[in-house]
């Protein structure tokens, strides 16, 4: 994981060397401390000197330098990274909060109906739902419930304090966004849902608990549920890990004030900010890395037997 962090990180260096660094003039009464900020990171070394020095002052000594954008210009990106990051945290849990509970239900029902009329309209709205781009269904939920409608507001309130986040009407605010995120996680969770519990469901052992007396909700529930969940439980954890980085367009779209707004931004506009790029781009990396490696642990703790064939 950190090999490929690493290796990442680099190519994303190199890279973003590439594009044109704006004159220090064109930052007015902050000249001054751009350029300083510039000079302790080596912006006028030769390339291969540069890499070195990022290496040693942002991934070792963790200070990754001033922002460049005009909205933040010579504020910490760290500092400007972790005032945002809580509003990309909040829908995103929220989103997770949804998705799992109604993915389950959808998934575990499907099959449980398998080949009735039940099943195959779940299949047919999950594959929709699969297909359909996020961004899409984002302008129609933006469009019917904002706009059409007017049931949510179009944009987040954003609370001035921690204990803004728990009132119904921030709540409300974000709902739109939620949404727009969670019909991909719900669909994607309830397709996995579905095949691995038709498959459980048409083992062996379920009809040697059936002769041995147990009913079929008894089976489902004592025996089928617990081997289906194996596989599923770890991909459930893997994307509470890696919730943050699924929101990128969906934040814009609503406008809310979070992480994915301001990398795009830091790319994208006229001076690009290239210290907030290599922060967000470190920490997206290395949500992603970790999100893997969740995943891959989990499936031992949950399933004694992995850890057993391992030995």
């Amino acid at each position: 994981m950190l090999f490929t962090f690493f290796i990442i990180i680099s190519m994303c260096f190199f890279l973003v060397k590439l594009l044109p660094m704006p004159p220090v003039d064109s930052f007015g009464k902050d000249a001054a401390l751009i350029e300083a900020r510039r000079v302790a990171l080596g912006y006028y070394e030769p390339l291969i000197k540069q890499y070195f020095i990022f290496i040693q002052r942002t991934l070792i000594g963790g200070d990754w330098g001033a922002s460049e954008s005009a909205q933040y210009l010579a504020l910490n990106v760290v500092d400007v990274f972790m005032n945002r990051l809580p509003n990309t945290i909040y829908i995103n849990v929220l989103s997770m909060i949804i998705s799992v509970p109604v993915g389950l239900a959808l998934g575990i029902f499907a099959a449980l109906k398998k080949n009735r009329w039940q099943d195959h309209l779940i299949s047919i709205l999950v594959m929709l739902f699969i297909s359909v781009p996020s961004y899409v269904y984002a302008f129609l939920v933006q469009y019917l419930f904002c706009f059409q409608w007017q049931i949510f507001p179009q944009f987040m309130i954003v609370p001035t304090t921690a204990a803004g986040y728990f009132s119904a009407e921030t709540f409300v605010s974000v709902m739109p966004a939620v949404l727009s995120l969670s019909f991909g996680t719900i669909a994607g969770l309830t397709r996995y849902t579905r095949a691995e519990l038709t498959e459980v469901l048409t083992s062996e052992f379920m009809l040697l608990a059936r002769t041995k007396g147990l009913t079929r909700a008894q089976a489902t529930t004592r025996h089928a549920l617990r081997n289906a969940m194996v596989p599923i439980f770890p991909s459930i954890i893997g994307q509470f890990i890696g919730i943050i980085s699924g929101s990128l367009i969906i934040e814009n779209i609503f406008s809310i004030p979070g992480v994915g707004p301001l990398y795009v931004q830091s790319i994208t506009q006229q001076t690009p900010d290239y210290n907030m790029f290599m922060l967000l781009t470190a920490f997206y990396c290395i949500i992603g890395l970790l999100a893997g490696i969740v995943v891959d642990i989990s499936y031992g703790i949950i399933d004694p037997r992995i850890r057993m064939g391992a030995k």
